[in-house]
């Protein structure tokens, strides 16, 4: 499958914010959004007048990133958004927040979502008790997370129960950073989903 492999850098500076996609980097004097505010590329310092598709579509692109989605994923995210029970644009972003790699750095097992994405494809995590090595994985309420056995000596996870420990991870999860173990509690609320995007906009962009 395609994926975004560029400077993800950019990525940040073209939606003005910081999407937190390279983990520590990004807290640090060193983080591109704060050296260079303006968009990437040849016009980005030009200032331009955004229609309101333009609005709409930057804020699906927003999202897109942060979470690490594709079009045609995020697409299909929406769809099954749209027949649940409840507003739409709270069941894409708890579907979102569901997927394993996005839990996994929620309870700080992963410094960014890239990383931990990067950890699952590896097979490092199991879900009560399998190997899953899809990072897409819906986790559900009850569902137990956990390092598997032959990766909780390996040093970079040492390191990481200790980072884990520093943490605050949402109430809809329950972590063990000692034991690199973790459960979901239940569906996230959206006042507990901390990501800078307005989901109306993008109910509104697909709509049309």
């Amino acid at each position: 499958m395609a994926r975004y492999t560029g400077a993800v850098c950019r990525l940040c500076r073209r939606e003005g914010m910081k999407l937190f996609l390279k983990g520590d980097r990004c807290y640090t004097g060193k983080c591109a959004v704060d050296r260079r505010i303006y968009a990437p590329g040849q016009h980005g310092q030009s200032r331009k007048k955004i229609s309101e598709y333009g609005i709409q579509l930057r804020e699906k692109q927003k999202a897109r990133r942060i979470y690490g989605v594709l079009e045609r994923q995020f697409r299909r995210y929406y769809d099954i958004a749209t027949r649940m029970k409840g507003v739409t644009g709270t069941n894409l972003l708890t579907l979102l927040e569901s997927r394993l790699d996005n839990v996994i750095y929620r309870l700080g097992f992963g410094r960014s979502r890239p990383e931990a994405r990067q950890f699952v494809r590896h097979g490092h995590f199991a879900v009560n008790g399998r190997k899953v090595s899809i990072p897409s994985f819906r986790v559900r309420p009850g569902d137990e997370i956990s390092v598997r056995e032959g990766s909780r000596n390996l040093p970079l996870f040492q390191e990481i129960a200790q980072l884990a420990a520093t943490r605050t991870v949402p109430d809809w999860l329950e972590s063990n950073p000692a034991e690199l173990k973790a459960r979901v509690i239940r569906w996230p609320e959206r006042s507990e989903i901390d990501v800078p995007v307005q989901e109306h906009l993008i109910v509104e962009l697909y709509s049309k």
